[in-house]
């Protein structure tokens, strides 16, 4: 649908529509280059200030994907006026507040239309240097694939909105949703990073199909080496299981060969993340063991889940 909404970009875009890339890039000067971006969520917890860390860890997350670092956000608010009160309202806004000031960027304002069913989210704006960001089609034969966060973020909201999910459970998912990708990201441009996006609403296997395909190469995930949030498979079991992660599966079976991988482990592959981690390819294996390494230090739960392969874009399950 967007494909064709700027089919003569000028020189200046450097990342743009052609992709489906984590964040538009603009070129401003030698070596200098701006990354926006613009997300939004609807709850996925009862908690009003978590709701909004964790609207707007989700939104600065792209930036982070692309090696930049945020500078300045404006909030971007759907709120029921008529049902939802301008404190509940405040709370929301001082949790995206609390993700700023974590992140090392400022709220400069933002817009609020009323709505029917509340929203919140950010569009973001940072800095990168054009020469060494990360896209989705950096991907290189050889390259080891490091996940940063475990899955089944999606799973979880849906059974905190059926009220089956336990406590600890969710305070797990809580701990995840709310954990900022920058560390992930220096470490990633450290240690020799070609590619990376970060995994959201369309899964694992949506955005690594994406990479796969922007990249010309195909993927092997080892499915067993794949981290999940404890508690996310027996809720997907239960059929805790969101719309988006159905239809991520959909899309992405043309082109996927599961294996001997059970439905239940594919499903968490496919499920539909909120503030995810970021999917890398690493230079080597080595240097995805270095990133790991750093990261499980810093409380982290990354792991190298698979490798690029020579191909034309399919995805490999492996046990």
């Amino acid at each position: 649908m967007v494909r064709d909404l700027t089919p003569d970009p000028p020189p200046e875009l450097v990342v743009g529509l052609a992709t489906g890339d984590d964040a538009a890039v603009w070129q401003i000067g030698r070596g200098r280059a701006l990354v926006f971006t613009a997300d939004f969520i609807t709850p996925v917890v009862d908690d009003a200030r978590t709701w909004g860390r964790i609207a707007a860890t989700n939104a600065v997350s792209d930036v982070y994907a692309m090696g930049g670092r945020p500078l300045l956000a404006l909030n971007l608010v759907a709120w029921n006026s008529e049902e939802l009160s301008n404190d509940l309202l405040a709370e929301v806004l001082a949790g995206g507040e609390d993700a700023a000031r974590a992140g090392g960027f400022v709220v400069g304002g933002g817009h609020t239309v009323d709505d029917p069913e509340p929203k919140y989210g950010m569009a973001v704006v940072g800095e990168i240097d054009p020469r060494r960001m990360l896209t989705n089609a950096g991907l290189r034969p050889g390259n080891a694939l490091v996940l940063t966060k475990p899955l089944g973020s999606g799973v979880i909201a849906t059974a905190i909105k059926r009220a089956e999910a336990r406590a600890d459970v969710v305070d797990r998912a809580v701990e995840e949703m709310t954990r900022s990708n920058a560390t992930a990201a220096t470490a990633a441009m450290r240690h020799g990073a070609t590619a990376a996006t970060d995994v959201t609403g369309f899964g694992l296997l949506g955005h690594g199909l994406r990479m796969a395909q922007e990249s010309g190469v195909d993927m092997e995930i080892s499915v067993g080496e794949v981290p999940i949030i404890e508690g996310a498979r027996e809720l997907a079991a239960l059929g805790m299981v969101p719309g988006g992660t159905e239809r991520n599966l959909d899309w992405v079976s043309p082109h996927l060969d599961t294996g001997d991988a059970s439905a239940a482990s594919v499903t968490l592959l496919a499920d539909a993340q909120t503030s995810g981690g970021l999917l890398l390819g690493m230079v080597s294996h080595d240097a995805g063991l270095a990133v790991v390494t750093e990261l499980r230090a810093s409380g982290h739960e990354a792991a190298i889940i698979g490798e690029v392969t020579e191909g034309s874009g399919r995805l490999r399950l492996l046990p």
